[in-house]
């Protein structure tokens, strides 16, 4: 009688995984804590470890500071817009870079990998002074034109559709009289719907939580994102301190927009990341 060998996850791989989801998930329980807590009570020394009963209290002052829901609304378009741009192009740069052959397509692709190695901080005051010459800062275009596309988003669906698109069903599909438009409607976006899926949540994640460029571009304008709304709850009117009661209650109503978004989109995003994977 042989005995059947075990592959199936141990308790170290168990635990590794406990510790990463009790790593990612405490920040988010910390911020409740400290948004569910009095003022007073937040800058004591030792802190609260677990919530009080004021976060409903909090958030009623933070819609009374703040216009919450005119920044809840800006943050989805800027970050709805920028993400399906960022998809959108980067499918198309990428496919270009993968699966067509021209001349320079090597050398450009080289060209932007090496703009991922230069820091974002780099290009804000150029590019405030730039959008500042054309009249739009203060605006949403101001913010969404940065994010039209990404090198990252570009490297990235390049390496995913260079595997996911056998080049004889490019081929296939010009025999058949396809023009280079409907090829890539027809072959390429369906085989690159899981890494566009992912794509497109990390973008608008990260549109989202992006607090420096439209805090610089947006500033004394009456157009805000959730992010410099919230910049706003730091201070007590009237004290000079610093209310984090405030500022947590509003950082936890910013997230569970993002919340929600994973909760809807998570049982399709991790069925498409397996079907990429068996494809592939």
């Amino acid at each position: 009688m042989t005995r059947t060998s075990r592959t199936g996850p141990g308790f170290l791989v168990y635990g590794l995984l406990a510790a990463f989801f009790v790593g990612s998930a405490f920040p988010l329980y910390w911020s409740f804590v400290i948004g569910s807590v009095t003022r007073q009570r937040a800058g004591e020394n030792p802190p609260p470890l677990t919530p009080g009963g004021h976060f409903f209290e909090n958030a009623a002052r933070v819609f009374d500071r703040i216009d919450f829901w005119s920044a809840l609304a800006n943050s989805v378009i800027v970050s709805g817009v920028s993400a399906f741009s960022v998809v959108l192009f980067s499918t198309l740069a990428g496919y270009s870079f993968a699966k067509l052959r021209f001349r320079g397509a090597n050398a450009a692709m080289v060209f932007v990998i090496l703009t991922m190695a230069v820091p974002t901080q780099l290009a804000l005051i150029p590019l405030l002074k730039e959008f500042s010459n054309l009249g739009l800062t203060g605006t949403h275009a101001a913010v969404i034109l940065p994010w039209l596309v990404t090198a990252f988003g570009v490297f990235f669906m390049r390496q995913y559709l260079v595997d996911a698109i056998p080049d004889e069903l490019i081929d296939a599909a010009r025999v058949d009289g396809c023009s280079m438009i409907r090829t890539f409607w027809t072959v390429a976006v369906p085989a690159a719907r899981p890494a566009m899926a992912i794509l497109g949540l990390f973008t608008f994640m990260q549109v989202w939580t992006d607090f420096m460029w439209p805090l610089l571009v947006l500033q004394g304008s009456d157009v805000q994102t959730l992010q410099t709304a919230l910049d706003q709850l730091k201070i007590a009117p009237g004290q000079g301190l610093s209310d984090m009661a405030l500022l947590q209650a509003g950082t936890i109503l910013a997230t569970v927009p993002l919340l929600l978004l994973f909760i809807a989109t998570g049982r399709q995003l991790v069925a498409g990341i397996m079907q990429g994977a068996v494809k592939g």
